[in-house]
């Protein structure tokens, strides 16, 4: 029901906004802009953020794409249900969870500590990403609020797992 009442509650003009900043995140490409934005003019802490947004993207990909998606295998919402053309230009691939909103959501996620204006700025296309897959047909709510899980769990992935092999690394045999 709230699928069938996104896409006809958004005016137009917010549609096509919410069109192109998806068109801009599509293959993460808007995240790896930033990052390199962040590198190049950030200075240590720039490249700290960058970093830490580009590891945890990498591992919100593998959970949600490799893994989650290949698990649920959920169909698309019926494309009727959807009353414009974007529904058309949907990916083929199982609907949960949203692999863009796991990626928008695992940078920002992991930027926000290292640089929490950074990560404030960054919510916003992230949150726009996130209404955009549903707007547009090609996710459920419940998709997207999966990718944000999958993109959190992400963040805390990359900023754990390096000190987690360490700590195993370093530990003294029996």
């Amino acid at each position: 029901m709230l699928t069938q009442r996104a896409g006809s509650r958004v005016p137009p003009d917010v549609g096509r906004v919410l069109s192109a900043v998806e068109e801009a995140a599509e293959g993460s490409k808007l995240w790896c802009g930033t990052a390199a934005a962040l590198a190049a003019f950030g200075g240590w802490r720039g490249r700290r953020a960058a970093a830490a947004g580009l590891a945890a993207l990498a591992v919100a990909q593998l959970l949600g794409n490799g893994l989650c998606k290949q698990l649920a295998r959920r169909p698309r919402p019926p494309k009727e249900w959807v009353p414009h053309d974007e529904v058309e230009d949907r990916p083929d691939s199982p609907s949960f969870p949203s692999g863009h909103t796991a990626a928008a959501v695992a940078f920002t996620a992991a930027v926000a500590p290292v640089w929490p204006a950074v990560g404030a700025v960054c919510a916003v296309p992230a949150a726009m990403v996130a209404v955009e897959r549903v707007q547009s047909g090609a996710h459920y709510p419940s998709d997207v609020a999966g990718g944000a899980v999958v993109g959190l769990a992400g963040a805390w992935l990359a900023r754990r797992l390096p000190r987690l092999v360490l700590r195993r690394r370093l530990k003294p045999g029996p």
